[in-house]
């Protein structure tokens, strides 16, 4: 391979093109709000039923039935990294609520039996944890949301969820990992009231991953080199029941180097240690820069491991083609397919369609970033089985009794909870999470393959895991 040079965050986000915009969705009847600071949120409002009418002629009466009363609109709140490190997470954003805005532009009926108006009201984290806090906090006192929603790293994820704790606002959060926000350093449980997550475990991704590696056909020596940023998701990660509990279990050996800070040049004291424990496999969660740091450099310095996973890095093809060969080979996280086909709640589309939906709609290659929608889907569900939509505690109980089948798979907060099961912890439910290759496209330059359903029951697995190939 020729010699290639480290990339700069600044590089890697113009060559990926993922610097994102503020989301411009269409104001319907509640315009653009002006939040704090210089940013501006974008507020879409279904549109307004038409009024009812009775009309009296000579020699015969017509009565139009009057409908259910109206309430007041509810008014949903979405942090999103829409620009900065981990933008690809919110590349559906704009899409998914236009989306949404089509689907429920009459309206909802709520628990209470009154049609309302769904507002949606986005701003941007700017993958920033400090500003996710800030807006969040915005989001609650000034334009008085009644629910947040929050994807995309612990960055946006936690500080999100600690503004609903504090200031007794409903949270709800996908693709960030559970144990980052409710275990504490002890690795014990965290006990919340507010914050709620349809959020995966690292002991998922593991489960995926080694369930590819052993159903590959190619032999390993079962030492995984663990690579990791200094970051909250490296300690969910690193959780005692969560990546060394499950690759234990599998009969896998760790080597663990130093968590790297950012930025990061140079990563020749983690190649170096990984070369001379003789590591076969890599594994850990990345961000895409500095993954891409690693990727050349272990090309240049002679590591070739058979497999190479992370989770955040291998998601969203946007970040994988910036890697050397496109990424073909490299595994990780399927968080959301079209192939599972899974009907969305709020249209007649599944999967499969919404994908299609995307591509026509925006011009680019489908992402499992359409799966963050499925968190929007869980809050309109709420909002039609709460008894009283404008009470906060009656929003809970609704949470606290979700049971159906959205984007990311199948909820049911009723069930008993069990450490090891998809109900881990009384505010988490899991997504499906299974593993993906990526291969060389036939409509794309890569496409994401489904290499193992481990912890995403009933989806289809595609292909067996692949070695890597070097040229």
């Amino acid at each position: 391979m020729p010699q290639e040079r480290a990339v700069s965050r600044r590089e890697f986000l113009k060559i990926a093109g993922l610097a994102g915009a503020a989301v411009g969705v269409g104001a319907g009847m509640g315009g653009l709000l002006t939040a704090c600071g210089e940013e501006e949120a974008t507020t879409t409002t279904t549109a307004a039923p038409p009024s009812t009418t009775a009309t009296t002629a000579p020699a015969s009466t017509t009565t139009v039935s009057a409908g259910p009363e109206e309430g007041r609109p509810i008014k949903i709140g979405v942090v999103s990294p829409k620009t900065g490190n981990f933008s690809v997470f919110a590349i559906s954003d704009d899409w998914w609520i236009g989306h949404a805005k089509e689907a429920l532009k009459d309206g909802i009926i709520t628990g209470d039996g009154k049609k309302r108006m769904i507002e949606i009201v986005v701003k941007d984290s700017q993958s920033d944890s400090n500003r996710a806090a800030q807006v969040a906090g915005d989001l609650v006192q000034l334009d008085k949301v009644d629910i947040l929603l929050a994807s995309g790293t612990p960055d946006t994820c936690n500080p999100v969820s600690d503004q609903g704790e504090a200031l007794g606002c409903p949270v709800l959060n996908s693709f960030s990992p559970w144990q980052a926000l409710f275990l504490g350093p002890d690795g014990k449980p965290l006990e919340k009231k507010w914050v709620f997550g349809n959020m995966l475990g690292s002991e998922q991704t593991i489960a995926s991953f080694t369930d590819a590696f052993e159903n590959s056909g190619t032999q390993t020596n079962k030492k995984v080199g663990m690579l990791f940023q200094n970051d909250a998701d490296a300690q969910g990660w690193m959780a005692p029941n969560a990546a060394p509990k499950v690759f234990a279990e599998k009969g896998y050996t760790l080597v663990v180097p130093t968590y790297y800070q950012v930025p990061a040049e140079d990563f020749t004291a983690q190649i170096s240690m990984f070369k001379s424990e003789g590591c076969e496999i890599i594994c850990g969660t990345n961000d895409p820069p500095w993954f891409s740091n690693f990727l050349k450099q272990s090309l240049q310095q002679g590591f070739r491991p058979k497999f190479i996973s992370s989770g955040k890095a291998l998601i969203f093809p946007q970040a994988v083609m910036t890697y050397p060969n496109n990424g073909v080979g490299l595994i990780g996280e399927c968080a959301w397919h079209p192939a599972w086909k899974i009907k969305d709640t709020l249209s007649d589309l599944d999967s499969e369609g919404l994908a299609a939906d995307y591509e026509a709609k925006t011009g680019q290659q489908w992402t499992p970033a359409i799966g963050c929608y499925g968190k929007f889907e869980w809050a309109i569900d709420v909002y039609k089985r709460a008894e009283n939509p404008e009470d906060k505690e009656s929003v809970l109980e609704a949470i606290k009794t979700t049971k159906g089948t959205f984007q990311q798979g199948y909820m049911d907060f009723t069930e008993p909870v069990s450490p090891d099961g998809f109900h881990p912890h009384p505010n988490v439910y899991k997504p499906y999470i299974g593993a993906q290759q990526w291969r060389k496209g036939t409509k794309y330059p890569v496409e994401p393959v489904q290499v193992s359903n481990a912890t995403a029951p009933g989806t289809p697995v595609q292909d067996k895991a692949q070695p890597m190939v070097y040229e």
